[in-house]
């Protein structure tokens, strides 16, 4: 590590150590939740420009996840080529963002990854712009963690791998001065090996030694600012003073040193290895050093390096290509080695990719195609770029062009520019294919582009592919390609589209919002339901909304597909289809919420209550009533408790019906007595006039016990309305009505003026 401390490794002789038990599952959640936020924007960070949405929105992600509430104290990772640990301990499940993940990092040889809480947009934006830059361009400005200190980041902490340091451990206290033998290397001085080093070299650890030997030459050259150029030049001095000192003194041992060196060459880049060949075959000073090298590398090598490659850069490059053609002549050793290659991606996150043999496919043509450039490259300018190598300057050096001209060049590349080619390309694709069948296989990409574009926020992009595939997938058109674009849709939203979205909607604006909305409804009804389950498991008040505005602005169509929702076996979908009919709106609903006012979950029955009164006309309320007077004793216990928590005043004109419409005698007596309450638990003026109705006439005189109820409920209720009118009508029971009602009116006239009164002090202070 750059801080001098190395990875802990163990002794042959001690047992091997247990391993370590998997991450808690909530531990690894955070994690995961983490990774993928980090993947979300480091891609967006590298595509659009800093005030572009997608970035604002994946950058407030990973702020929010490492904020002091969500992250309560520093998080540190070890990276692995291939997994996080957290304490030594990864994830039960592995996931493919997690990988992906430490593959970025240690592609910069960072060993370990401590986050502060309380990072903010802007140090997370510097952060990941620095990791989307060439590892090999930031280890040539001194590395990842000098540049991430002259950033001044504070809430990151980096430990780099030190190639050099590594080597200095691995050697422990010896005499053997390979820092040295780089240094001489590097000016261009020839060297001489002692015994000791030789037999080191020459030994069983012969090639890790060399690997690393050249790994760290080449990061040492790299750090000096030098190009393939002068790094391989640098390369080939060490390996040619190496192979001189063995012939010199061990003959026989050449054979065996070489081969170390093939093993040691197949961990470069494909740039560095035809570096290597292009330098060595240029020198003068005698036999090809690299034609041996080469000779000697194993299948099992050669394979290796394509596999390396491929992963880190998801496909094959015009340089691995290359590469790979100079070290197989043969096109049926190709087919082989491939397959060998193929069998290694096929372990790694990349081969457990959808789409991985279609990959594999393009990488395997591209690697068997003979590559040259003799066809379009004329033999002088080719030897013109063959030695610009020697011959190369600082483009910022130069003044020959004024500064707007520089702009305007470097806009064609920047990254807008570059993704507004690349839409405009899968467009233009789209609109001149001609070929059905062809078209059909454009929408592969086209789903996964449309996935991508929304999972960074990028909806203007997503909407123009969509409408695309949407004007194929309309009645009209040709058969064959509608059912391609029929396919296409029904993939996107069996897919991870709408929970994209859905991360999107608690933050994007009103016009951002129109357009998402607009997209969905494109989409048809096939995406109603998804809609309605993830409104179901929606937490957010602001997301609740805008998915309950997508569903209404369906139409009938959403409306039929809703009303289906409410025999879901799931309470909560249920739930939201009550919901959603309520907001609809309208007596179309009625018969479906009457007939959810007899589910056996309490929550959805009361759901249905609350929406048959938002309802509010005379059949609405008859609805209600007669589910009063036909349910069950535990229905209508439900039916009352929803009403009771009621507290809208347009609630009023349903309870007046029911004091109207139900007897409060026999069964129903309990529900119109405590109908009596709720009505003066509103408080609403507007229900005194059925109140006193209640306190004079109801009641009979051979059944005392449920007319004094009746009284006393009635007397209470209008107790607590307290208006003025509430009081006189009190006050004028408890002098003019008959005994009865004397009783109760003065049981509650004197609680009713002292409330008052309390009320008026409030207003006065």
């Amino acid at each position: 590590m750059a801080d001098g401390t190395s990875p802990t490794t163990q002794s042959p002789s001690q047992p091997a150590a247990e391993p370590a038990p998997p991450l808690a599952p909530e531990a690894a959640a955070r994690l995961t939740e983490f990774a993928r936020a980090m993947k979300a924007a480091a891609r967006a960070v590298v595509l659009y420009p800093p005030a572009h949405p997608a970035v604002t929105a994946t950058l407030g992600r990973i702020a929010q996840i490492t904020s002091a509430a969500n992250l309560p104290q520093a998080l540190t990772l070890r990276v692995l080529p291939d997994r996080l640990l957290v304490e030594d301990r990864a994830p039960d499940r592995p996931d493919a963002a997690i990988a992906e993940l430490a593959a970025l990092l240690h592609n910069h040889l960072i060993g370990e990854l401590t986050i502060q809480t309380g990072g903010d947009t802007e140090g997370w934006r510097r952060f990941l712009t620095l990791l989307g830059r060439a590892p090999d361009v930031v280890r040539a400005e001194g590395g990842i963690a000098r540049a991430w200190a002259a950033m001044a980041g504070r809430h990151i902490e980096l430990r780099e791998i030190d190639y050099s340091e590594v080597l200095k451990e691995r050697a422990g206290e010896s005499d053997l001065k390979w820092e040295e033998l780089i240094a001489r290397c590097l000016q261009g001085e020839t060297f001489e090996l002692s015994d000791d080093e030789l037999k080191e070299l020459l030994g069983s650890e012969g090639p890790d030694r060399l690997a690393h030997l050249v790994a760290t030459l080449d990061q040492h050259a790299a750090a000096k600012g030098g190009g393939v150029g002068p790094r391989a030049a640098a390369l080939i001095r060490m390996l040619r003073g190496i192979v001189d000192t063995v012939t010199k003194s061990q003959p026989e041992k050449v054979d065996a040193l070489l081969r170390n060196a093939a093993a040691a060459v197949g961990s470069l880049t494909p740039e560095m290895l035809l570096g290597l060949l292009t330098e060595d075959a240029a020198s003068a000073e005698g036999p090809t050093l690299m034609q041996a090298v080469v000779g000697r590398m194993s299948d099992g090598t050669i394979a290796k390096f394509v596999s390396t490659n491929v992963m880190a850069d998801g496909s094959a490059t015009d340089r691995l290509a290359q590469a790979f053609q100079s070290l197989v002549r043969e096109d049926d050793q190709r087919q082989r080695l491939l397959k060998l290659a193929k069998d290694e991606v096929a372990d790694s996150p990349l081969g457990q990719t959808e789409g991985f043999e279609q990959v594999w496919n393009h990488v395997a043509e591209k690697l068997l195609t003979s590559y040259s450039d003799a066809s379009y490259v004329p033999a002088a300018y080719s030897r013109e770029l063959s030695g610009a190598r020697t011959q190369a300057i600082q483009v910022e050096a130069v003044s020959d062009d004024p500064p707007e001209r520089l702009s305007a060049w470097i806009g064609t590349v920047a990254t807008n520019a570059v993704r507004a080619l690349d839409m405009t390309l899968l467009l233009d694709l789209l609109r001149i294919e001609e070929d059905d069948e062809l078209w059909g296989e454009l929408m592969t990409p086209v789903v996964s582009l449309v996935d991508d574009l929304l999972l960074v926020g990028d909806f203007d992009a997503a909407a123009e592919l969509l409408n695309v595939i949407v004007r194929q997938a309309a009645p009209g058109g040709g058969k064959e390609r509608r059912q391609h674009a029929m396919i296409a849709i029904d993939t996107l939203v069996a897919g991870p589209m709408l929970h994209h979205i859905t991360s999107h909607l608690a933050t994007i604006d009103e016009a951002q919002f129109d357009r998402v909305k607009s997209m969905c409804v494109s989409l048809g009804e096939v995406l109603v339901r998804p809609l309605a389950e993830a409104l179901a498991s929606e937490e957010r008040g602001r997301a609740r909304e805008r998915l309950t505005k997508i569903l209404i602005a369906f139409g009938a169509i959403g409306r039929r597909q809703v009303e289906r929702l409410k025999g879901s076996p799931n309470a909560a979908v249920r739930r939201t289809a009550v919901y959603l009919l309520r907001e609809f709106g309208g007596t179309d609903a009625l018969p479906d919420l009457t007939e959810l006012l007899n589910d056996n979950e309490a929550q959805v029955q009361g759901d249905a209550v609350r929406a048959i009164a938002k309802i509010g006309t005379e059949r609405a309320y008859r609805e209600l009533g007669q589910a009063l007077v036909k349910g069950t004793t535990r229905s209508r216990e439900t039916l009352m408790q929803a009403l009771g928590a009621l507290r809208d005043e347009q609630v009023t004109p349903l309870l007046s019906y029911l004091l109207r419409h139900i007897s409060h005698r026999g069964a129903l007596g309990p529900i119109y007595l405590r109908t009596v309450e709720a009505l003066g638990t509103l408080r609403d003026p507007k229900g005194i006039a059925l109140l006193k109705d209640v306190l004079y006439n109801k009641g009979e005189w051979w059944a005392p016990a449920r007319t004094r109820a009746l009284r006393d409920a009635a007397a209470a209720a209008l107790s607590r309305i307290g208006t003025t009118e509430a009081i006189e009508v009190l006050e004028e029971a408890a002098t003019a009505g008959s005994r009865g009602v004397r009783s109760a009116a003065r049981d509650h006239l004197t609680a009713a003026k002292s409330s008052s009164r309390h009320r008026a002090g409030k207003g006065a202070a």
